[in-house]
């Protein structure tokens, strides 16, 4: 029997090394029926031209600028599969979990999002021989929670393209960060279940250089006002924004640094550019999906 088509889609930026090696490893992938879609965000230290030589089995596209995570929704309105995996350029799935993945999707109509378990590749020796946990159905590694639930990681996420469609991809304004949360939003309130699994694992290589340089604080914070605006019902909207706001001050003073009140004014100037794309959710969504946004103000502690 035909195993459905699964489209794998990355993007990319002046990170050749990294995407050399995950799609080296993305070969390894015990699954017969695979596309893979990598999207060059304009990168200049020769990634596409090396992806182009290396990799002909990859379908290859080009952005003009380096264009954030809106480069995702080019793989993502390209790609031809049933299911999609979303993956970061230094991310890869373990090579059984493809085909576990389609399992899930497949024992469940109402799963929309399977979330991997995204795991730190500086932790293992050697990825490719870890051992795997082995099930039979998905009770067994679901993590089930009745009182909150979960969005997803960026460096390993199943997601059915319809849904995925039907969601209005990845929010392009948002540039970088919290854009998983903003999907996450729409497809729980479509109706879908986002749910994490055990045993459909992916690798990461967690980069602290990049989490620490200005424009991590900048994004996560100015895309926390906009993730609330779009999302989130009145009230709401409205305590939430006031908390964001005292501890943007709060922050300022206490890490010494003027980036938190930046990206706070740069979200309301700019706030014009959500016009047409506020739609609350439910408010038990609201109120279940657990979203960190004090994430944003731990940068320079």
């Amino acid at each position: 029997m035909t195993q459905p088509l699964v489209s794998i889609v990355s993007i990319c930026w002046n990170r050749k090394d990294d995407i050399r090696e995950s799609l080296l490893r993305i070969r390894n992938i015990d699954y017969p029926n695979l596309e893979i879609i990598v999207i060059d965000n304009a990168s200049n230290d020769g990634t596409f031209a090396m992806i182009e030589s290396e990799f002909p089995e990859v379908r290859l596209f080009q952005m003009p600028e380096n264009s954030g995570i809106a480069a995702y929704n080019v793989g993502f309105k390209n790609a031809q599969g049933e299911y999609v995996v979303i993956l970061d350029d230094d991310s890869f799935p373990h090579r059984d979990s493809l085909k576990r993945m389609v399992k899930k999707f497949e024992y469940d109509a109402s799963l929309g999002v399977v979330a991997f378990d995204v795991r730190n590749f500086y932790n293992y020796d050697d990825v490719k021989n870890e051992a795997i946990e082995k099930t039979e159905d998905n009770r067994e590694t679901a993590a089930i929670a009745k009182d909150y639930l979960l969005a997803f990681n960026g460096a390993g996420a199943g997601v059915r393209r319809e849904v995925l469609e039907q969601s209005g991809f990845y929010p392009e304004e948002f540039f970088l960060y919290w854009n998983e949360q903003d999907t996450a939003f729409r497809i729980l309130d479509m109706g879908y279940d986002i749910q994490f699994f055990s045993d459909v694992v992916a690798y990461h290589k967690f980069s602290p250089v990049n989490r620490s340089s200005r424009r991590a604080p900048f994004f996560y914070t100015r895309n926390a006002f906009w993730l609330i605006w779009k999302n989130y019902p009145l009230g709401m909207a409205m305590n939430i924004t006031l908390r964001l706001i005292h501890d943007c001050f709060y922050s300022t003073m206490e890490q010494k640094t003027f980036v938190y009140l930046q990206a706070m004014l740069a979200a309301f100037i700019n706030a014009g550019v959500l016009k047409g794309g506020r739609k609350p959710v439910n408010p038990d969504i609201a109120r279940r999906l657990r979203i960190p946004l004090n994430l944003a103000f731990t940068f320079y502690r």
